[in-house]
């Protein structure tokens, strides 16, 4: 069974910073398509940025934000620098298998972030 544990939301003044991480267990991660997703009040999921044969960003967090992970840790991070208010949302870890018989999601259970004054 794959678990993902997020961490490190919180209420941050604009131009703060944060790091998340999602522990992850359960799967050999180093397989797997890992990234960050959010989801704002009255608004869809959308990318933030996922890892996996290549690092692709969302065009709203390129240059303010790094995904990284450690494959032996099971663990995906997300450095965010530069936070503004629109960066508001729930952040949720994603744990994506592509396999021959069809792709596998995992989600975490999201950690709050606010960027406010």
């Amino acid at each position: 069974q794959v678990q993902l544990v997020e961490s490190g939301g919180g209420l941050v003044q604009p131009g703060g910073s944060l790091t998340l991480s999602c522990a992850g267990s359960g799967a050999i991660f180093s397989s797997y398509v890992m990234g960050w997703y959010r989801q704002a009040p009255e608004n869809q999921r959308e990318l933030v940025a996922v890892s996996g044969a290549m690092i692709h960003y969302a065009d709203s967090v390129k240059g303010r934000f790094t995904i990284s992970r450690d494959n032996a840790k099971g663990t995906v991070y997300l450095q965010m620098n530069s936070l503004k208010p629109e960066d508001t949302a729930v952040y949720y870890c994603n744990a994506r298998l592509n396999t021959d018989d069809g792709r596998y999601d995992y989600w975490g259970q999201g950690t709050q972030v606010t960027v406010s004054s």
